[in-house]
């Protein structure tokens, strides 16, 4: 029998060999110990509740170098007399100091299990701080590769800033490094060579000059933040500022590009921050930062989601560096990292996953967030066509969810099919208002959270009324599409869908040729298609809106 193979992608990206779906948990990749160490929540990290934080960090330009001392404060989730922190095995830990007295520890890769002379008993709060220095490892690609990036502007000037999502902050500076346990504020003190400017998380508080030829900024974050978005950016900045009226009232802007880019940035960034503000509380409720404030700082790497100091290096270009992911054209009319960065304020920043296995949540949603950006300037076809045609570089490679508590992320499928799995999931619902709503809940419900995938696939199904679990389960667990397959028996039509998912039933619109779309609920078994005058040759599957195969026998 003949089968003709209709694919949205192309095919050596998209599907192997239908007898051939990958199985969850096949991945055969070998993981460390120092894996473990860093992904893993054992009792030595789970028995204390991290509060706050105060890094107050020397950068020694010249010799690449940084010298400081970070304060935990923290609360005893249980009796314990040990835990553990982290910081990169090439940085030197001083010393540990509790009440005065220096602590014994050890080291294993990177990470630093401290023993304390008594028992910290649950319930207590109390802090220790760890001195440290030496020269932190050297972003060769940030924000990909991560670490701290040492550039010089285009007159010479140093310029400094740090990027390390997936690589982890203890890259520069100790912290329980694991996104599980956000600390609920932080006071980030930077000290620069006189002459430059430290642009960190949260408001500025403080400008010390100190007698050795140093300056001190001291930034206060008063929101819960994740490790990897505290930040350090060093150089020769202008500031400008602006104010947003959201839906909590007066949102501070404040912007921190290069002394010779400010009429650039006024410009650029004048024309898409706004908008985007304004879009992204629509969809998704209200900044999660007022407190803190919004802020845009200039980088030599691309961009990072820095919460309440978004990195920006996109050269203050529409698109992204000028080009258009989507190859729609509808990508060059908006600045990518403005827009891209900033939707991490709502999924990566207020909602977190607990484990760098689900980053999904995070890239996943921010890459729709483009497309809804869109839609909000240019019309819901618009958006739809812009996140359609991001589907050329899907690779289908391996699982979007990555394996669990060894600070491991899925395949980089995460962001354009993970987007393109929104859409379909607006679409199965197919209802704006109840969609829009559902994404607002999200950052209510889990506000200033961290997240597991059930939270939010759970969240989902209950506020959407449909069991939309398979589906993701489907389009997150394997890396796979699923197929959904027409053969005719008897002048009778039939579908069924091929997937790995257990239960896979999504619904999907089809339609005769020349008449209006319906939805039909194909399971994994022949079913007769129940639509009078359906053929093989007259029956079109909305493969704009589903990213799916489909195949015809």
């Amino acid at each position: 029998m003949t089968k003709k193979i209709l694919f949205l992608v192309l095919l050596a990206a998209v599907l192997t060999r239908f007898n051939t779906f990958a199985q969850l948990g096949a991945n055969k990749e070998k993981f460390t110990r120092a894996d473990s160490l860093r992904g893993n929540l054992t009792p030595l990290r789970t028995c204390y509740d991290i509060n706050y934080y105060h890094l107050d960090v020397k950068f020694d330009i010249p010799n690449k170098f940084i010298s400081g001392n970070v304060l935990f404060a923290f609360t005893a989730t249980q009796d314990f007399t040990k835990l553990q922190f982290d910081l990169f095995a090439n940085l030197k830990v001083e010393k540990v100091i509790y009440k005065g007295q220096e602590l014994p520890y050890t080291r294993e890769y990177n990470a630093v299990f401290v023993t304390f002379g008594q028992t910290i008993a649950k319930g207590s709060k109390d802090e220790f701080t760890v001195y440290y220095s030496g020269n932190p490892t050297i972003a060769k690609r940030a924000p990909w590769d991560g670490g701290v990036e040492y550039n010089v502007d285009s007159l010479a000037h140093p310029w400094v800033s740090t990027a390390c999502q997936g690589m982890g902050a203890s890259v520069w500076w100790p912290n329980k490094d694991q996104q599980a346990d956000e600390v609920d504020s932080a006071l980030v003190s930077i000290s620069v060579p006189a002459g430059l400017k430290d642009v960190s998380n949260g408001r500025l508080r403080k400008v010390t000059q100190l007698k050795d030829g140093y300056t001190r900024f001291d930034w206060f974050v008063a929101n819960p933040i994740n490790n990897y978005d505290i930040e350090a950016n060093i150089g020769d900045y202008a500031h400008y500022t602006d104010t947003f009226n959201g839906e909590k009232g007066k949102l501070t802007l404040d912007f921190w590009p290069l002394s010779y880019n400010l009429d650039k940035a006024k410009k650029q960034w004048g024309e898409n921050v706004k908008p985007m503000l304004s879009a992204f509380e629509h969809w998704f409720g209200p900044y999660p930062f007022y407190e803190d404030g919004y802020k845009l700082v200039e980088t030599h790497h691309l961009g990072m989601e820095h919460q309440s100091g978004t990195a920006y290096g996109n050269h203050y270009h529409n698109g992204y560096l000028g080009r258009d992911l989507s190859g729609t054209g509808w990508g060059l009319k908006w600045d990518f990292i403005v827009v891209h960065e900033s939707g991490h304020e709502w999924f990566g920043n207020n909602i977190t996953s607990k484990d760098l296995g689900d980053m999904w949540i995070h890239e996943s949603f921010t890459n729709y967030s483009e497309s809804l950006f869109i839609e909000s300037r240019y019309g819901k076809q618009a958006g739809q066509e812009y996140v359609h045609g991001t589907r050329f570089p899907i690779l289908n490679d391996r699982p979007v969810v990555g394996p669990y508590h060894v600070n491991k992320e899925g395949s980089g499928d995460m962001y354009y099919k993970g987007g393109n799995l929104l859409n379909m999931v607006r679409t199965i619902i197919n209802d704006d208002e109840k969609w829009r709503s559902i994404l607002r809940g999200l950052n209510k419900t889990f506000y200033h959270q961290t997240v597991t995938y059930d939270d939010i696939v759970n969240y989902i199904n209950e506020q959407s009324g449909i069991n939309l679990s398979p589906v993701f389960d489907q389009y997150l667990h394997y890396k796979n599409l699923p197929i959904l397959e027409f053969a005719s028996r008897d002048n009778q039509l039939y579908c069924r869908w091929q997937a790995d998912a257990k239960g896979f039933n999504m619904p999907v619109k089809v339609k005769l040729k020349g008449s209006e779309y319906q939805y039909i609920k194909p399971t994994m078994r022949f079913t007769p298609l129940n639509i009078e005058g359906a053929r093989k040759d007259n029956l079109e599957v909305d493969t704009f809106n589903y990213y799916i195969g489909v195949l015809v026998d």
